[in-house]
């Protein structure tokens, strides 16, 4: 039987500080968009899309890495309604890494100036629009950019909330119950 470690490995913590802090350094940027000048702005949102579809290639990969290697076990401390708490805001975060990135894509490529404005991860590499809401006729194509785009911002929303009680839920652990948190998921 193998052993079940007690730390995270490397890459899984790696991708775990990275995701966080490029979705930081995302929600940092679209709520600040209004404050730079007027010049900066599509600058700032193409870096937003840009950060965006990064993570969802990351996420892809921390997912299939979480796949082939076993996780550490929860400390036995934990109860069942915290073990149950701690899977389902996993899950929901997992989820929203995903939901986030393409809906902000759907929501471009449903953008009536989609197809004059071509789309660049980081100015440097093109990035397709999702064709078939391009090829959309123009009305119902507004409908659905107006519908992914409060996707998107609900979605992000509901990560706020599930963010805030990941990292409350981390430092209770560490500080209030005297566990071993944090070691399990600092480098």
């Amino acid at each position: 039987m193998p052993m079940i470690p007690d730390r995270y490995t490397k890459t899984a913590i790696l991708l775990h500080w990275v995701i966080a802090a490029l979705m930081i350094l995302n929600i940092v940027l679209i709520l600040t968009v209004e404050q730079f000048p007027d010049e900066w702005v599509r600058p700032v949102v193409d870096t937003h899309k840009s950060i965006g579809i990064t993570v969802l290639g990351l996420v892809i990969v921390r997912l299939l890495w979480r796949a082939t290697h076993k996780p550490p076990a929860m400390p036995g401390s934990y109860g069942r309604l915290e073990r149950f708490a701690a899977h389902a805001a996993h899950g929901v975060l997992y989820l929203l890494m995903i939901l986030l990135p393409l809906s902000g894509w759907m929501h471009d490529s449903a953008w009536k100036d989609a197809a004059t404005h071509p789309m660049q991860l980081f100015g440097l590499v093109p990035w397709p629009r999702i064709g078939w809401i391009m090829a959309i006729e123009p009305a119902t194509k507004e409908m659905l950019h107006d519908a992914f785009g409060a996707l998107h911002t609900w979605a992000g929303y509901v990560l706020y909330v599930i963010f805030a009680l990941h990292v409350l839920g981390a430092l209770k652990h560490q500080f209030l119950d005297g566990e071993k948190e944090l070691q399990r998921m600092l480098p």
